[in-house]
């Protein structure tokens, strides 16, 4: 599935052998759908992250290109707030974006149920909104004005107003259901479901997989 051009920092891309692949017309798609709220999607993403990206980046079976995907999962009632809050660092800060879910992961238990049961949903993202600061050097102010959801009704009197990463959040959401993603993580390569891949992979396991089915083309 493809990328709008708004989401393009979540893509990240690989070469084979040092090569561009972003200039090669032939190229694999690993879309990785995660949800911050989810202990397996932390699990997998660290492993991605800083073990087998930076190897990478440095030697590729084939021109690759992984794609983080935004899988909000109800029961995690704070999942839509951490989404959200990625979602206002990928639109005021496209290469950070990854940092930032680096960051989301690291810090996720402090969002769990019983750590945000008595906050305000403002207060949460007010929370978020320091953390991109502090963890990815964003004005907080500005973070946080993406996120704020006003207490008073619309113009027109709806009182369902969301925030200005609402539409975006629509999207992503829209792209899971089209693809029938039901769980996180739940990783799709070329189109097809891979329910081969576990959470639990080390990054050597992933190299071999790679080995095995990104050839090049």
């Amino acid at each position: 599935m493809s990328l709008a051009p708004k989401f393009r920092g979540a893509r990240q891309v690989f070469g084979a052998n040092g090569v561009n692949a972003a200039s090669v017309g032939s190229i694999h798609t690993v879309e990785i759908f995660l949800d911050y709220a989810c202990p397996f999607s932390a699990k997998m993403y660290k492993t991605l992250h800083t073990r087998l990206y930076p190897r990478l980046h440095n030697s590729s079976p084939s021109p690759i290109q992984f794609i983080f995907r935004h899988q909000i999962q109800p029961w995690h009632p704070s999942s839509t707030l951490l989404h959200e809050a990625s979602l206002a660092v990928l639109r005021l800060a496209p290469d950070k974006f990854h940092k930032f879910s680096a960051e989301l992961f690291n810090h996720q238990k402090e969002y769990f149920d019983v750590n945000v049961v008595n906050e305000s949903r403002n207060a949460t993202y007010k929370r978020l909104a320091k953390l991109a600061a502090k963890s990815v050097g964003l004005d907080e102010t500005e973070v946080f004005k993406l996120l704020e959801v006003s207490d008073k009704p619309a113009e027109d009197g709806s009182l369902n107003t969301g925030n200005q990463v609402t539409d975006d959040v629509k999207i992503v959401v829209k792209t899971a259901r089209l693809v029938g993603v039901h769980v996180s993580p739940t990783v799709i390569f070329n189109g097809v479901v891979a329910n081969d891949i576990s959470s639990s992979w080390t990054e050597g396991q992933w190299e071999e997989w790679l080995g095995k089915n990104a050839t090049p083309v």
